[in-house]
This record gives structure tokens, C-alpha cells and sequence, in this order.
């Protein structure tokens, strides 16, 4: 057996804190890599035994430590949220890929228990295109003993901010390998603590993936342990039905613990999971069923189910809530401006963006602050500051290197968050063109931009689907913005077709900053209860991430950073244009 000595180090990750990584240099100059995670409790020393065991020695090997856990920093077993976990995740892939000049497609994945979750909401939420993963013994369900144990723990986090329990998993639960169960036992990297948030956060997450997992199209290998007293299977069995990748297998080991690649028979899912990520890097991932989605696919069977009759006993539980916000849900200000202008309408999210309770009484202001604190809305608010956030940090880019930014919103609503940017930078050399089809979107953003006294802001009607509007501007922008537009618009012919007009009209070495809706827990509601800004009801067909991005890629754009936000529902990217 090859004996591998791994360098150790540090990576900034996202938020700027430094976390603690290791990596095992291949026997020949190879540019593929495999990243690992590490379970919950643990820390990448205990990866060391996995690299050995898997004997892949012609890739790089990478492990970092979890915030909160080994040689990273911060309260043992604790993160503010565990979508911060996922977005280390995706920090740490694009780091090794840059650093080591590995290239994405040439990575894959294995990750055990929690952080074979993460593995799987990382390639749901940020589509990487990345060869394979191998989950072991996903942890989408733990097995919780107390009664009620989630209801419980939700109740203690309110009380209690930031609160611990302390795992009952002994190495006896884990392996039948004396061994590796004392060296379990005796490592003083292991936290046995985990924090509730983090708890909650892992099983709403794996909820979300498991029901959404049609959208997961890598290369999936599941190693099941049979006798798993941590972790339910019958999840992982849910996982894996849902699961829409054509290439994905299902190894069950009857009578393994839920370590089972530190088990006595070991050997037998590492081989498996050895010729798994070999044959996935013999062949490429086909993603050209991922334009055609809008014709056939999981997101086009929803979308017509949503366009036909609901069951009866849903049809009168849609209608008693319709009923409600003609009647009662009037005094709100939010639900009268949805109802008047359409609920996905640039006037009626710029009152969501505003936040601020109005409405006839104080019953009103009670209801409308019920309105602007449903999830979506809170979502789009966040969506809202991750634009801003790559706004302000693409504009960084094209100023450090000397160049005037030539700024182009297709679809701009009234274009508030673009504004509140550019008074930011009223210093810099910056022009911006933002278009809309609607006038009185245009004449609002007029008005809001001459209160901030912004001068370099031109305002123009124009239809984003139209791509011979948008070839020929002059000067080419070199930052274009297409925001909560697509969303609107299940057909693929006209998202690829603006997209195109857009990449025609960028310069070489410029910017896409572009949204994504690809999940929402409350879209048969707004199908069944809400309009649109035309009238009709507001029913959305979905688009995973890797369909917009592949979307966005056959438009000459390559993805180079992501925003997403806990819950899964927006997401905020930034494309560069090809250099031709």
C-alpha cells in the first residue's frame, strides 16, 4: 500500500475566516482531484485512513476542517447556519480548483454522514460541474430517540440562542473494528457536542433535497450500511427514487455500522466506490436534456399539474384562503398592490424590498407584516442583498482593472437595488442603461434616481426578449444584469434567446449577474391563490440550477461565483463572457 504524507495549510473561506485543510499529492502529475468531508463530530485527520483505504493514488486528495471542529476555528460543533456549511463546501472546491489548477469537471466527491448531506445540497443548490459523488451513509434522517425530538429542539433554540446537545453516538454504534474504535475513542479532535441550529438546519436541508432530488444530474454512488443505528435508510432509499441522475447506484452492506468505511470489511465499499468514480471519469456528464427541461422533465410534469384542477379538498383549502385576501386581507397594503398589479409585478416587489408594515388599522399593519414575512418574500429580500453584494464586488473588478464600467439591467423593474449601488459609487466612472417593459416601472425608477441625485443613470423601454434590442448598444457593456425575470417564463427558447442577444452585446472578459429560482416550499399556493402581473394565476415552472446555468454556459458565459440563500429558494450568480 502507497503511504501518503499530507501537507497541511489554510484557505480563506467566504466569510474570511481561515480554515484548516489538508492535502495528499498524487505519485504522477495528475490534474484530478478527489475532495472528501469528514463526518459530523470528526475533522480531516480521520480522512487520512479513507485515502489510504480507497488507493487512488494518481489524484490529488483534499480535506478541510469544519468550522467549529479540528484545527478551523470557533465554538466546538457549532456554525451560525448550516447553509455556511455548504457555502465552505463550495469556497474550498473552487479554491483547490484555482490553486491547483484542477479543473471542475475533473473533481469528485465522498462524503460521509452529515457531510454527505452537505456533498448532496452543494451539487443540488450550486450545480458544480463536478464528475461524481459518493455518499456514505448520508445522514438525511438521524435517529432520534426522545419523542417529539424535533418540536422539542425548535422550542429550545428559541429560548436559548445558541444552544448544545451532546451526541449519543459511542464508536459501538459505529464499527466493528476494535481498532478504529479505539481510535475514535481516543481522539481528543473529536467533538462530541453539535449545535442545535446546525441539528435543525441538517434535517430541513435533507428534507428539501430529498423531495427536490430530481434536479441532482452528477454521477451518485450511496453506501448503505445495513445495520446503521445513527441514521434511517428509509431516507436515503427516498433520496435515492427521487434522485435524477442518470448514472446512480445503491450499495447496501448488511450488518455494517454507520461507519462503514472505518468498518472490519471496509474494503468492500471502498472497491465499489473506486470503480464508481473511475468509470465516471471515462465518460462526460451529457447536460443537453437540461435545455429541453422545459418540454420534459420533473420541473414540466409540476408545472402542468399546477395548470390543472387541484384534488377537491386542496381546491377548498386554495379557495378559503383566496377568500381571505379578498376579504380580511385587503386591509394589508402588500396584498392589495399583489392583487392590483400582480403579485410578481417591479411595484409590487419594491414594496416587499421596502419592508415596511402598512395597511387600514393596526389589524392591517398585523396582517401585512404576516404578508412581507412569509418565506418567499424573505427569500427576495435576501436575494436583494446578494445582488447588491456582487454588484458592488463585480464593479470592483472592472474598476481595479482601470476600465470604465458600462453597466446594462435588461429588465431592471425599478431599479432600486442597482441605484442603491451606484450611490455608493458616485465616485466611480460608471454608466448604466436600465431597461424595462413596463413604463410606470421606468417612471418610478426616474423618480427614485433623480431623489439620489444619480446622473450617470440613463432609463430605457425595452423588451428583454427581444435580442436584436440589445446586440447593437453602444458602448458594450461590460456588466450586464438579468434579475427575477426568467423566473416568470417556463419557456426555454426565450430565456436562450435573451441570453444570447446579452452575450452578443457583452464584451469578451465581461460580467453576467443573473437569478435563479429552482426551489420554492410554497409553489402550489402561489399557483392556486396568487396573480400575476397579467391577471392570471402566478404558476411557475422551476428551474434547477444546473438548467439555468447550462442556460447561461450555451450563451458564451462561464459561472465563476454563486449566492444562495438558507433556505434553497433564490440564488444570485455571476457569469464571465468567454474571451473569443
Amino acid at each position: 500500500m502507497h503511504h501518503w504524507t499530507p501537507s497541511e495549510s489554510y484557505f480563506t473561506s467566504w466569510d474570511g475566516t481561515e480554515l484548516f485543510y489538508r492535502s495528499w499529492q498524487p505519485t504522477t502529475d495528475s490534474k484530478q482531484a478527489l475532495i472528501f468531508i469528514h463526518r459530523g463530530h470528526e475533522h480531516s485527520g480521520r480522512i487520512a485512513q479513507q485515502v489510504e483505504d480507497l488507493g487512488l493514488t494518481d489524484f490529488w486528495a483534499f480535506s478541510w476542517d469544519n468550522r467549529g471542529h479540528g484545527h478551523s476555528p470557533g465554538r466546538r460543533g457549532h456554525a451560525d447556519s448550516y447553509s455556511h456549511l455548504v457555502k465552505d463546501l463550495d469556497t474550498f472546491v473552487r479554491f483547490v480548483s484555482e490553486r491547483y489548477e484542477i479543473p471542475m469537471e475533473n473533481i469528485a466527491v465522498v462524503a460521509n454522514s452529515v457531510g454527505a448531506v452537505t456533498a448532496a445540497t452543494w451539487v443540488h443548490d450550486y450545480a458544480p460541474r463536478i464528475r461524481a459523488m459518493v455518499l456514505a451513509a448520508p445522514a438525511f434522517r438521524i435517529r432520534l430517540y426522545v419523542p417529539l425530538a424535533i418540536p422539542l429542539l425548535r422550542l429550545w433554540l428559541k429560548i436559548k440562542d445558541k444552544a448544545f446537545v451532546s451526541s449519543y453516538v459511542k464508536s459501538k454504534l459505529l464499527t466493528h473494528d476494535r481498532e478504529q474504535a479505539r481510535r475514535y475513542d481516543e481522539d481528543e479532535l473529536i467533538t462530541r457536542d453539535i449545535a442545535v441550529n446546525i441539528l435543525l438546519g441538517l434535517h430541513d436541508t435533507a428534507t428539501r433535497i430529498i423531495e427536490d432530488a430530481a434536479a441532482i444530474i452528477t454521477p451518485t454512488l450511496i453506501l448503505s450500511a445495513g445495520s446503521d443505528r445513527v441514521v434511517k435508510n428509509s431516507a436515503q432509499h427516498r433520496f435515492y427514487r427521487r434522485l435524477g441522475a442518470p448514472t446512480k447506484c445503491l450499495e447496501t452492506y448488511p450488518g455494517f455500522f454507520h461507519a462503514l468505511l472505518y468498518e472490519k470489511d471496509r474494503q468492500r465499499p471502498m472497491a465499489h466506490a473506486r470503480e464508481f468514480i473511475l468509470q465516471a471519469f471515462r465518460s462526460d456528464i451529457d447536460r443537453t436534456a437540461l435545455l429541453k427541461a422545459d418540454r420534459g422533465g420533473f420541473t414540466r410534469t409540476e408545472y402542468d399539474l399546477l395548470r390543472s384542477p387541484a384534488p377537491w379538498l386542496k381546491k377548498l383549502n386554495f379557495a378559503a384562503q383566496k377568500f381571505m385576501m379578498r376579504t380580511v386581507g385587503s386591509l394589508s397594503k402588500g396584498i392589495r398592490l399583489g392583487r392590483k398589479t400582480g403579485f410578481d409585478s417591479g411595484r409590487s416587489l419594491d414594496y416587499v424590498y421596502e419592508n415596511r408594515a402598512r395597511g387600514i388599522g393596526p389589524i392591517g399593519k398585523f396582517i401585512d407584516r404576516g404578508y412581507l414575512d412569509a418565506i418567499g418574500w424573505r427569500g427576495i429580500r435576501m436575494r436583494r442583498q446578494h445582488l447588491e453584494k456582487q454588484l458592488t464586488r463585480t464593479i470592483a473588478r472592472i474598476t481595479d482593472s482601470g476600465q470604465p464600467v458600462h453597466l446594462l439591467d435588461v429588465a431592471t423593474g425599478c431599479g432600486r437595488y442597482v441605484l442603491n449601488v451606484l450611490k455608493n459609487h458616485d465616485d466611480q466612472k460608471i454608466d448604466a442603461l436600465l431597461r424595462d417593459f413596463t413604463a410606470a416601472n421606468l417612471e418610478q425608477g426616474h423618480a427614485l434616481a433623480a431623489a439620489m441625485g444619480l446622473e450617470n443613470v440613463r432609463f430605457e423601454q425595452a423588451d428583454a426578449f427581444d435580442p436584436d434590442t440589445i446586440r447593437p448598444l453602444q458602448p458594450r457593456p461590460n456588466l450586464a444584469i438579468v434579475s427575477g425575470l426568467y423566473e416568470l417564463f417556463p419557456d426555454n427558447d426565450m430565456v436562450g434567446a435573451s441570453l444570447r442577444g446579452i452575450g452578443d452585446a457583452v464584451e469578451p472578459g465581461g460580467y453576467l449577474i443573473y437569478t435563479g429560482q429552482p426551489w420554492h416550499p410554497q409553489v402550489e399556493m402561489i399557483a392556486r391563490v396568487l396573480t400575476n402581473r397579467d391577471g392570471v394565476p402566478w404558476i411557475m415552472r422551476r428551474r434547477s440550477q444546473a438548467e439555468m446555468d447550462e442556460l447561461v454556459r450555451q450563451a458564451g458565459f462561464d459561472k465563476i461565483a454563486m449566492e444562495v440563500d438558507p433556505w434553497g429558494i433564490f440564488t444570485v450568480s455571476v457569469a464571465r463572457r468567454v474571451a473569443i
